[in-house]
């Protein structure tokens, strides 16, 4: 049997992938993962009052994954 050509494998693309698939991963686990964690042991208060802070570390997390984001295109668009 003939195998027809396998397409050449864009490796860059499928890091950006991964890396924004683990960011949303880890935001989720944090916000959503921590909230109800604090939320069973402290109760209902105290895990409303934890996402305000789990929301800004998210947030926190976000702005640094973008600031690293755009770095990494800046020095591609200057090679």
């Amino acid at each position: 049997m003939a195998q027809k050509p396998t397409e050449p494998t864009d490796y860059r693309r499928y890091r950006r992938e991964t890396d924004r698939k683990l960011l949303i991963a880890v935001l989720a686990l944090l916000v959503v993962g921590g909230g109800a964690l604090i939320g069973l042991i402290y109760g209902g208060w105290a895990a409303a009052t934890a996402l305000i802070c789990l929301l800004a570390g998210a947030g926190v997390i976000l702005v640094l994954w973008l600031l690293l984001s755009l770095l990494e295109r800046w020095i591609n668009e200057s090679e």
